[in-house]
């Protein structure tokens, strides 16, 4: 059980996310953001001209959530990819999950792309240079193939290699927009990619779905300690905010070769990996998933690995973790997943 929140904590986790005030002048470089509770408070404050409007600007809920919630009511499931620690596989995972997802030609999926700072999901949809479009009602994602789309910050950059140094406020802005404004339509999963830690992107997208409901979160680790120590944190912190932990996937778990199928621990699992962390920590365990080369190659050329390779051990066990998934969130797995897909 994780420790039990104070009420400062308790209400920032809890409070959704403010409108933001009407500013007369550009924020100043070390501005704590006009949604911030110290907004026209703080030192930094002193003389900006948007003072008096921040410190004035209402403190009520969010009056987007009932626009947010009306967009994603098609929506019929809606899942979190969350990792504590960068350089596990996260965003690699989330591409892999939706692939397996839309193997099902009757099923209709979305991935949403919310790490604003590091965008990597166009390129490994190979999408990289499609652009959005906007009309009169909202904006369209990008579409991979014809039951799954995409949506980044990526698809809005001018140059691929532009960097988006935003602070909290205006990231947050932007997330805003992807639950508000895209026109997402009927889908059946909408997988959300998240940075990793523990900070703005998750906040906003917890307290953005709150209201239209958010099946659960997979939490991504590999089986080394020093990643188990900030999945441990994740966690916690999915517990303090309230969010249905669907369970864990221990990613990278051992390389099966491709010519003989022998399965080597390159990250040898020290203290018992996932696995073991997941029954220490009282959640589901969702699979194991090796290391395979051609997941890396099919990311860099912007194909689906699962389609491409059906039969590698890496594949089966992705399908192992999408019936686990269905399950989780109340689907057949067998519905889910079409009969000509092969599992384990």
């Amino acid at each position: 059980m994780s420790a039990p929140l104070d009420q400062s904590t308790a209400a920032y986790l809890a409070a959704p996310s403010k409108a933001p005030p009407n500013l007369v002048a550009p924020e100043p470089e070390h501005c704590p953001g006009p949604e911030s509770e110290q907004a026209g408070q703080s030192e930094a404050c002193a003389g900006c001209p948007n003072q008096s409007i921040c410190a004035s600007a209402p403190k009520g809920p969010d009056p987007d959530i009932p626009l947010i919630t009306a967009r994603l009511a098609q929506v019929r499931h809606k899942i979190l990819v969350l990792s504590g620690k960068g350089g596990v596989g996260k965003s690699t995972f989330s591409t892999l999950l939706a692939h397996a997802f839309a193997t099902n030609p009757h099923s209709t999926v979305g991935i949403m792309d919310t790490d604003i700072c590091g965008p990597s999901i166009p390129k490994m949809m190979g999408v990289e240079d499609e652009t959005i479009h906007v009309s009169s009602g909202g904006w369209s994602p990008v579409w991979v193939t014809d039951n799954l789309g995409a949506m980044s910050i990526q698809f809005m950059l001018p140059n691929r290699d532009d960097a988006v140094i935003w602070r909290g406020p205006k990231k947050n802005g932007l997330i805003k927009q992807f639950l508000k404004d895209v026109e997402w339509g009927e889908l059946d999963f909408l997988v959300i990619d998240t940075p990793p830690g523990t900070s703005d992107e998750h906040l906003s997208v917890n307290s953005l779905l709150k209201e239209s409901g958010v099946d659960g979160a997979v939490v991504v680790t590999t089986p080394q300690e020093v990643s188990l120590l900030d999945v441990r944190k994740e966690i916690d912190f999915c517990r303090k905010a309230g969010i249905r932990i669907l369970g864990l996937v221990e990613n990278m778990s051992g390389f099966v070769c491709p010519n003989c199928k022998h399965e080597s621990q390159i990250f040898r699992p020290t203290t018992g990996g996932g696995r073991r962390l997941a029954k220490q920590m009282g959640i589901p365990f969702l699979g194991s998933v090796p290391l395979d080369p051609r997941v890396g190659m099919a990311c860099d050329y912007g194909e689906s690995f699962v389609d491409n390779y059906p039969d590698s051990p890496a594949s089966k066990a992705i399908q192992a973790v999408v019936r686990a998934v269905s399950e989780q969130i109340g689907e057949d797995p067998d519905k889910v997943l079409p009969a000509s897909t092969p599992v384990i």
